[in-house]
């Protein structure tokens, strides 16, 4: 039986190479550590880990193959500036301010990465300070920009990422990143986009991770219903400002390692501080296992912008729209949007299940490797979890307000087509 088999049946077992450690610091708190690479399968994270949305830590073997580690690193475990140099020297990248705060996040700024490297050095020759504040490159596509660089493979684990899928089919945008930045440089509390998942990788460097479970950022909110920059400010106790925080739980707390892997789960919102000068890979991603919580988490979206604005609904004839418009712009989809997400990924499976898994096609085509990797069993998991969100979001009020004529194929028709590609795959 192969992976994906275990994983879509309720036939699991137990795996001795998972182990539960104590997260540093914290009485309780912990995360699973997976130290080997050979006996822990993909149905193993997927029972263990995507299903009840448990974060764990996969050790430096795992990444120990790959070109960054081999390359971006010197021989005492810090940042090789001057292969970086060579290999993306032209490159322009987003930098962020650490030391300024702007609404709920740092102002970013487009830098030359030639420059970035020489003010991360002489950051470090000047005791790790300077007049421009701490600089951190967050949120670059480097994949993107070049592709042809080895620089990591994605591990099977994280394979089934709709997200990517997606936004590759459409060519507009994606969510792999790569974050540099020098010792003291941090990210302020949030949650990720869609409540995504997201695993994060230690190219060098080192990071502690503050992480509270889908849920406990209520607690952590003020009186307004805003929630903090920073969840280890000393005002955090005023309760006059936020009054339901002793209630809260203590965060857990990690300290990934240089080549370690974190894999926060759907929802978790975090903090992040490099206890060292750090480059890591960062992946945003959705699948089967979590794309109930992105409909959920947009519909919350949606239920908000329309209360900021409800005050225009009478006079405002196109309101639903331009509900939808200012969603888009603050999360980046819209409902409409969200339905050709689900197609494509739909589409794709439904193509795999009719026509087979092609050796060529799926080597040039990276959902189709993945589905090739994890198997058919795991083409039919996605589409009837599919059909679970897109019947819900076919029965949303807000949804069936909009025009709907542009979708191709109709809601129901999609629905309709899928229920009978699952009906004939489990014959």
């Amino acid at each position: 039986m192969d992976r994906a088999t275990f994983a879509c049946s309720t036939a699991f077992f137990h795996d001795s190479s998972t182990s539960s450690q104590a997260a540093p610091g914290l009485p309780g708190g912990h995360v699973d550590f997976i130290e080997k690479v050979d006996s822990f399968t993909y149905s193993d994270f997927f029972r263990d880990y995507l299903i009840p949305n448990h974060p764990c830590i996969f050790s430096a073997k795992f990444t120990e193959d790959w070109g960054s580690r081999r390359n971006w690193v010197t021989r005492d475990g810090k940042p090789n500036f001057d292969h970086l140099l060579q290999k993306f020297g032209e490159a322009v990248v987003p930098v962020a301010n650490c030391d300024v705060k702007e609404y709920n996040s740092n102002p970013k700024e487009q830098l030359p990465f030639r420059e970035y490297v020489s003010y991360w050095r002489e950051y470090i020759r000047n005791g790790y300070r300077s007049s421009r504040g701490c600089l951190y490159l967050k949120d670059w596509h480097l994949s993107r920009a070049f592709p042809e660089q080895d620089v990591y493979t994605t591990p099977v684990y994280f394979s089934s990422d709709w997200l990517n899928e997606y936004w590759d089919a459409v060519a507009v945008d994606d969510y792999r990143f790569v974050y540099m930045g020098p010792k003291g440089s941090w990210t302020p509390f949030h949650a990720d986009v869609f409540r995504s998942y997201s695993w994060s990788a230690n190219v060098c460097g080192r990071k502690r991770w503050l992480l509270y479970p889908a849920g406990q950022e209520e607690f952590l909110k003020d009186r307004h219903g805003n929630l903090p920059f920073d969840v280890t400010a000393p005002g955090l106790r005023d309760r006059r400002v936020y009054p339901r925080y002793d209630q809260s739980q203590p965060p857990v707390e990690i300290v990934q390692e240089a080549g370690e892997i974190v894999f926060i789960p759907s929802g978790w919102h975090h903090q992040v501080y490099n206890l060292e000068d750090t480059i890591s890979i960062n992946h945003n991603w959705v699948n089967g296992c979590n794309v109930a919580i992105m409909w959920c988490f947009l519909q919350d979206e949606l239920a908000a912008v329309q209360r900021e604005i409800n005050q225009w609904k009478d006079p405002m004839d196109d309101w639903h729209l331009q509900c939808q418009l200012i969603m888009k712009s603050c999360t980046g989809i819209d409902y409409k949007e969200f339905y050709n997400f689900l197609k494509v990924i739909a589409e794709n499976r439904i193509s795999v299940l009719e026509k087979g898994l092609d050796e060529e096609a799926s080597a040039k085509d990276t959902s189709k490797a993945a589905i090739s990797t994890l198997g058919m069993l795991h083409a039919v998991f996605d589409l009837k979890r599919t059909v679970k969100v897109l019947t819900s979001l076919s029965a949303n009020e807000d949804f069936r307000k909009l025009d709907l004529t542009s979708l191709s194929p109709p809601p129901e028709a999609l629905l309709h087509h899928l229920k009978a590609a699952i009906d004939t795959a489990l014959l």
